[in-house]
């Protein structure tokens, strides 16, 4: 995802839904999903292929986008749905979900990682980047909003 590409770019190479199984694209709407994070948890714009392949969007940076995907197991039951939070930059883009979802193997009451167990407590967070600071920051005083470190 980088500045430039359009919505109906991302959801064009998401898997179609009959490689998952379903009969169409609004069967597994949610499935393959990717959608804007500001002020709600779910903003405009879109990335599903139901609605982004007709309707593109343009991304743009600043842009801050929950990508949330899908993979079924073999057993035809069991499913893994995995969100990464991005942030849009001038040249491509950061993840900043701190979860570390490509080590990921198995989710329940315990998580299990490729190094062994996931410990329960978290880690303290990370300042976040320069950049990012800086982005909130214009974003706000183009909204008029007031901004605190509180």
């Amino acid at each position: 995802m980088r500045p430039g590409r359009t919505t109906a770019e991302i959801a064009s190479v998401w898997p179609k839904a009959q490689e998952f199984g379903f009969p169409n694209e609004e069967a597994c709407f949610a499935l393959q999903y990717g959608h804007g994070v500001g002020l709600a948890i779910w903003e405009k714009p879109v990335i599903s292929r139901l609605v982004s392949l007709e309707h593109p969007c343009t991304i743009e940076p600043g842009m801050v986008f929950a990508l949330e995907t899908f993979w079924p197991s073999t057993d035809g039951w069991s499913a893994a749905r995995i969100e990464e939070e991005i942030v849009v930059t001038q040249t491509g883009h950061e993840v900043i979900t701190r979860f570390p979802a490509e080590e990921l193997l198995v989710a329940g009451a315990h998580y299990f990682t490729v190094h062994g167990p996931l410990p329960t407590a978290r880690e303290t967070e990370a300042s976040p980047s320069q950049r990012i600071i800086e982005r909130v920051e214009a974003g706000a005083r183009t909204e008029r909003v007031v901004v605190s470190d509180v």
